[in-house]
Formats: C-alpha cells, sequence, structure tokens
C-alpha cells in the first residue's frame, strides 16, 4: 500500500493535493506502517456501506456469473478462473459501468 500510494504521490500535479477514497482494508488503515505522503489525505468509507463503493458490486457480479457454484482442483485453478472471469469482464465496459455506476453521482453537464 506504501508503494501505490507513493505512486499516486508521484502523479498528483505539484501544488495539488488527491483524496483517496477507501473502504476498511486492514492494508488501507492509517498507523505506524502506512506511510501518506503529504499531498494525499485518506477517506475512509463507513463500514458495511457496500452501495458506497462499487467495486464491491464488482465482486458481486463476478462471483455470481463466473465463480460460484464450481469446485477448483488446486490454488492454480481458483486463480486461472479469477483471471479469466475478470479477463472476460474488462471486455464488457459497459456492463462495468453498469454494475459501478450510481444515478445519484452523475454529474449533470
Amino acid at each position: 500500500m506504501n508503494l501505490h500510494l507513493a505512486e499516486i504521490s508521484r502523479q498528483v500535479v505539484a501544488g495539488h493535493h488527491a483524496v483517496l477514497i477507501l473502504d476498511g482494508a486492514g492494508w488501507h488503515q492509517p498507523g505506524d506502517k502506512l506511510i501518506v505522503p503529504e499531498n494525499i489525505s485518506l477517506l475512509h468509507l463507513p463500514p458495511y456501506c457496500p452501495e458506497l463503493n462499487p467495486v464491491e458490486n464488482i465482486w458481486q457480479f463476478l462471483r455470481q456469473n463466473h465463480l460460484s457454484h464450481r469446485i477448483f482442483d488446486s490454488y492454480d485453478d481458483i486463480v486461472h478462473a479469477c483471471c479469466k472471469a475478470w479477463n472476460a469482464l474488462v471486455q464488457e465496459t459497459e456492463r462495468i459501468r453498469s454494475i459501478a455506476s450510481r444515478p445519484w453521482a452523475q454529474v449533470s453537464i
């Protein structure tokens, strides 16, 4: 996570500040191991609010449509199935948009 934050920090335009929205994953929590650059602020989502975290709906779609009701023989088979599911989904940009969009978050121009 520190490497990720450092890379985001390098991409922030000089004189600007980034706000990174995070869920409650353990590696997203501030503490003695998480180094947050000066040009980034962390905004944590409230716990148990999947409606605010669209990626939760992506994972649910993948589980329901590609990964559920299966038995895997090995760890490699699980990884292969997950990669295949992910690669199939990224080819469907409109589906991703429909799964991850929120009507209340649309910008009117």
